[in-house]
């Protein structure tokens, strides 16, 4: 049975006992900012476990995709070493919300397992958790298991209820015992039964739990009954699997046959030779490709940090192994094709998004391959001195300037019995973080130290305070009583209207005045997270703490902010709607001049669909919505469907921005209604580093003044040919095709130039021992033109060897020709770098045809008089 079909069957087995088939969420949790990935298949229902979320529906059931390769769920280092673990696998699950319970879901699974599946009855054990009698007895005496084949395991994680067979979400929560069926592979495999002291062999492996959420644990360690039990329960597609295809390994059932086919085609194809199948390091590329795809369809890009370092540890480690086998040049996106393939059914959003995950995967290749093989080298040369360990600083070195993770190091290192210097590695990783932080305090406030009161802000509300006092003043990055006029100061107010950067937003400029002073604020930025920095220029008076000034914020300058900063909104949600949900906000930077956006996304955004984005946006702006803003629990704003960026932390409380149709967190300060906005127009659109795009855009009166600017670009120009603006683009083309003729017919005289005077130069041949020798300047030439008239002098002359160079001010073009029955002892790419290093250049090509350049036009007639000499030399 394929694995495709074992995945059918579970799901139309639990749809025949009443449960919903649940699509799979995400490997990217949507909603749980606390996840790095979704690692099991009751992720998506946690909420419903908790009670804070109520389905129409009290069964399901789901064929998962999880991941597991960072933070406490890690099976990455195990990857491509055992025959169980991988980076990305399917969990199919069942699942009861206060529905059914034990005797169910102990049925359920047993009917599954030997009466569609026709697995022994005599093949299959249970553990149970020590004091569950409940499921013992379903199991013993309802399902009918015999007591040796039922195994009750306690409390063997060193603290009550710490066990295998007792499941906890987390110190507190749901939780509850669990129950776990394991298959035996017979006597030929090594290892014993779950509880033994060999129960790590690969004899009785684990193909599904069910796990009974019936306490709620309170911080007190105290269990209460929950008033409705729930199950949850999982099991391995993948092990499942390699059962009932009767083999011992995932790595060889159907899917990953054809992966691992795959793999070896594609590492063959780019410089493996005759690589064994059977090789561990197809192993890792076949499970890796798994991971990286379904990362990448859910908007994860590789990067530096994050959900985006995960990917690249996990792409260059199937990199690096590719390399290891021969390869030397980017092989890894070409096994995407198979993926689809095989899994490309059940998740159509993997097919949808083949085109994106391959160029993502191959631009992730291409940078690592420029730098792996030296990279290499001095891992190699580390290694062979027989060390046991490799230093930090080696492993930092590896990671900073070759690009290579710290586990891929420590990969290569475990294939050879050595370890990597992990406290080292910090050590050199926390120096030049502290490095980084020195270089980056540019800003004002960066350093500064304040203790003292909150800024309180009211810049959502007003443009002005009346009453702000200054709590503290700095001068030069120091704290001071006061200052003076003509001072550069950082000043702390009690209370101000004045927004700090944060966000991408830029700081608020204005005012600060009192009756005998005043301050010019230019930014405004945190010195800590809720105390405000005023930076500016004192124009008159003084400052000292304790003063009173009405601080007002530049209102024109804040409104131009503002309109820029909602049209971002509004401009993400459009991105989304036209590219894909893969668009992903990766920075931003809103000023009154223009919105900077950066967004995950694979490739140039088209002419069309910039189009499509501002006709959405625009029209966002004719609706004139309101726009509102809401402070609210974290849970609630997810429940809302606000868009939050990943990765980020987020407080318990939340702003929640709606503007239109856009619904997002975020602490900016922003339009009253879509409407002032104005207009909204993209003006840039350009790669800033590998899937990732960015897009700037202009709105209100900037828009306006931009499009004007564009108008008199326009008629300037339509002047100057002489056409109505609106005749512009056929005339513009007629100039074009004028153009091209005009070249055209400069190349044909240049052409016949240069036949003339390669008639004229027949003259000048010189015979060396039979052969033609000619060494000559050609006059207004070009490339193409000293390439023609090479070939007609070749056909002339017989049997010759010949050089010509052009001069066009300084530089210098040459090209050397050699006839068929004279390479054997002349080459012409020997001669004309010959020739080239004379005129401070160089060159190379075929012993029949090469060309140089050189940039010494002066020592051109020197050079060419050279040729005779050389040539004879080889031809005595």
């Amino acid at each position: 049975m394929k694995a495709s079909e074992i995945r059918n069957t579970f799901l139309k087995f639990f749809e025949s006992k009443g449960h919903q088939i649940v699509a799979s969420s995400p490997v990217v949790p949507g909603d749980d900012p606390t996840l790095l990935f979704t690692n099991a298949g009751m992720n998506q229902f946690k909420d419903v476990f908790l009670g804070f979320d109520k389905r129409p529906y009290t069964r399901a059931t789901t064929a998962q995709k999880c991941i597991r390769a960072g933070g406490k769920h890690n099976d990455l280092d195990n990857v491509g070493y055992t025959a169980r673990h991988h980076t990305f696998f399917e969990m199919l699950g069942n699942f009861s919300f206060g529905d059914y319970f034990k005797h169910d879901a102990i049925s359920y699974a047993w009917e599954l397992l030997t009466g569609h599946f026709k697995l022994p009855a005599d093949k299959l054990w249970v553990t149970v958790y020590s004091e569950d009698d409940e499921a013992y007895d379903i199991w013993n005496k309802v399902v009918g298991v015999p007591a040796e084949r039922i195994i009750r395991i306690g409390d063997n994680k060193g603290g009550r209820y710490m066990s295998d067979n007792f499941w906890m979400m987390g110190d507190t929560g749901p939780c509850g015992p669990c129950t776990e069926i394991f298959y035996d592979h017979g006597e030929g495999i090594p290892g014993g039964p779950p509880g033994s002291p060999d129960e790590d062999g690969d004899r009785y492996i684990e193909i599904w739990n069910n796990v009974f959420m019936q306490f709620n644990r309170t911080e007190d360690g105290v269990m209460h009954k929950l008033p409705k039990p729930s199950v949850d329960t999982g099991m391995g597609l993948e092990r499942i699997a390699a059962v009932l295809q009767h083999v011992h390994s995932n790595y060889e059932i159907d899917t990953f046959v054809g992966l691992i086919g795959a793999s070896k085609a594609a590492v063959e194809a780019a410089g493996g030779a005759d690589v064994d199948a059977d090789s561990p390091s197809l192993k890792v590329i076949a499970d890796h490709i798994r991971a990286c795809s379904f990362t990448i369809v859910d908007g994860v890009i590789p990067g530096n940090e994050g959900r985006g370092y995960v990917l690249r540890r996990i792409a260059r480690r199937a990199i690096r192994h590719g390399y290891k086998l021969g390869a030397r040049k980017p092989f890894f996106h070409a096994i995407v094709a198979e993926l689809v393939t095989q899994m490309g059914e059940a998740y159509p959003e993997l097919r949808a998004a083949q085109a994106r995950v391959t160029e993502v995967l191959k631009a992730e290749e291409e940078r690592f391959f420029q730098t792996i093989e030296r990279g290499m080298e001095i891992l190699e040369g580390a290694l062979s001195s027989g060390t046991k360990q490799i230093d930090g600083e080696t492993a930092f070195k590896l990671h900073d300037t070759y690009g290579f993770p710290v586990d891929l190091t420590a990969d290569v290192c475990r294939e050879r019995g050595v370890t990597v210097d992990s406290a080292g590695f910090e050590a050199a990783m926390n120096r030049q973080r502290e490095q980084a932080r020195a270089a980056g305090k540019f800003k004002m406030a960066a350093g500064l130290e304040y203790s003292g009161v909150a800024t309180a802000f009211h810049g959502y509300e007003h443009l002005t305070c009346d009453t702000s006092t200054v709590v503290a003043v700095y001068v030069d990055g120091t704290q001071v009583e006061a200052a003076n006029a003509g001072d550069d100061a950082v000043i702390v107010l009690d209370h101000t209207p004045f927004y700090a950067e944060s966000g991408g937003q830029v700081g608020d400029a204005g005012e600060l005045r009192n009756p005998t002073s005043r301050v010019l604020v230019e930014d405004t930025m945190k010195i800590q997270a809720d105390v405000f920095g005023h930076h500016g220029r004192i124009v008159e008076g003084s400052v000292k703490v304790g003063d009173v000034f009405a601080a007002r914020v530049n209102a024109e300058r804040r409104a131009k902010i503002v309109r820029n900063h909602s049209a971002t909104h509004l401009m993400h949600k459009a991105l989304r709607e036209v590219l894909g949900a893969h668009v992903q906000q990766k920075g931003s930077l809103v000023t009154p001049e223009r919105t900077r956006f950066d967004f995950a996304h694979g490739a140039p955004v088209t002419d069309a669909q910039i189009r499509k984005v501002e006709a959405l946006v625009n029209a966002e702006i004719l609706a004139n919505a309101g726009a509102v803003a809401q402070v609210m629990a974290l849970d609630d704003a997810q429940k809302s469907g606000a868009m939050m960026l990943f990765g980020e932390k987020y407080g318990e409380t939340v702003r929640v921005q709606t503007i239109g149709s856009s619904k997002e967190l975020c602490g900016g300060t922003h339009v009253k209604a879509t409407g002032d906005i104005g207009l909204f127009k993209i003006v840039a659109e350009s790669g800033v580093a590998a899937g990732i795009r960015r897009v700037e855009a202009v709105t209100g009166d900037n828009a306006l003044a931009y499009l004007q600017g564009l108008e008199t670009t326009v008629t300037h120009v339509a002047g100057t040919l002489k056409a109505a603006p609106s005749e512009l683009e056929t005339r513009v083309s007629a100039v074009l095709e004028q153009v091209r003729a005009l070249e055209k017919e400069v190349a044909a005289l240049k052409g016949k130039l240069a036949s003339a005077q390669g008639d004229e130069l027949l003259s000048q041949a010189v015979d060396v021992n039979g052969v033609k020798v000619l060494a000559a300047k050609l006059e207004g030439a070009d490339a193409k033109t000293l390439r023609e008239t090479m070939d007609k002098l070749k056909d002339k002359l017989k049997t010759a060897v010949i050089v010509l160079a052009a001069v066009d001010g300084a530089k210098v073009q040459l090209a050397a020709g050699v006839t068929a029955d004279t390479t054997a002892k002349v080459k012409a790419g020997e001669l004309v770098n010959f020739v080239a290093q004379q005129v401070g250049g160089k060159g190379g090509g075929k012993p029949d045809m090469a060309m140089a350049g050189g940039t010494n036009a002066a020592a051109v007639p020197t050079a060419l008089g050279s040729v005779l000499a050389w040539v004879g030399d080889r031809l005595s």
